[in-house]
């Protein structure tokens, strides 16, 4: 007789491990990092996955010695944000990362809960667009939140939404301070990808291609 998962739910991010935008954040934080006269690359953009368009704004000017009033980082939030969500309309099926809908599908045939904790104000409009929305039993994004990651804050959120202590669910994350949250939420952490450390993981896969079903269950 198999024994029950000791795994009660499964919370995943959003960009980075059901499918990528980061392409599309990098050409819109570009547009506003050119027009504004502050310096901008994809190694800088690297500091910004898992981090608020607020916070992510803040990384910018502090590479650039810029500091900026509170009220025209929300304004250039707010731009960065309607280039970025002009790019969301062209996301199709295609952009769904290798394997994800499949373990979605076999968590749901186990009747295992799934959450979504995501940075992004845009989560819904990007699971709508994947056509992905059906799968999820509780949606955690920016708007419901004080404190960004790596606060333990979404995921603490998410699992509470779900039924479940933290310690009975698996985080599943892309970048350092996703992993960090989970760790301090006192989650299971998956990580996925190069930009977070292994050692930091449960478990560690290199792409989402070499994720299973019982690396989210364990």
């Amino acid at each position: 007789m198999k024994t029950k998962p000791t795994c009660k739910a499964v919370i995943f991010d959003l960009d980075g491990v059901i499918t990528s935008t980061d392409d599309d954040h990098y050409r819109a934080w570009k547009a506003i990092a050119d027009k504004n006269g502050l310096a901008f690359d994809r190694t800088i953009n690297q500091e910004l996955r898992g981090v608020s368009r607020t916070e992510s704004l803040k990384i910018i000017l502090k590479h650039n010695k810029r500091t900026l009033a509170d009220e025209e980082i929300k304004k250039l939030c707010d731009e960065k944000n309607e280039i970025y969500r002009s790019f969301l309309t062209e996301l199709t099926l295609k952009d769904i990362l290798p394997n994800i809908e499949a373990l979605l599908k076999q968590l749901k045939e186990k009747n295992m809960r799934i959450g979504l904790a995501s940075a992004s104000r845009n989560a819904r409009t990007i699971l709508s667009n994947l056509k992905l929305t059906h799968y999820f039993d509780v949606i955690v994004d920016a708007k419901d939140l004080i404190r960004p990651k790596p606060d333990p804050e979404i995921f603490a959120r998410a699992a509470d939404a779900l039924g479940f202590y933290p310690e009975e669910c698996t985080g599943v994350e892309d970048a350092k301070a996703g992993i960090e949250a989970i760790n301090a939420s006192m989650m299971k952490a998956v990580g996925i990808g190069e930009a977070v450390d292994p050692a930091e993981c449960d478990v560690h896969r290199k792409d989402t291609r070499m994720l299973t079903i019982e690396d989210l269950l364990f």
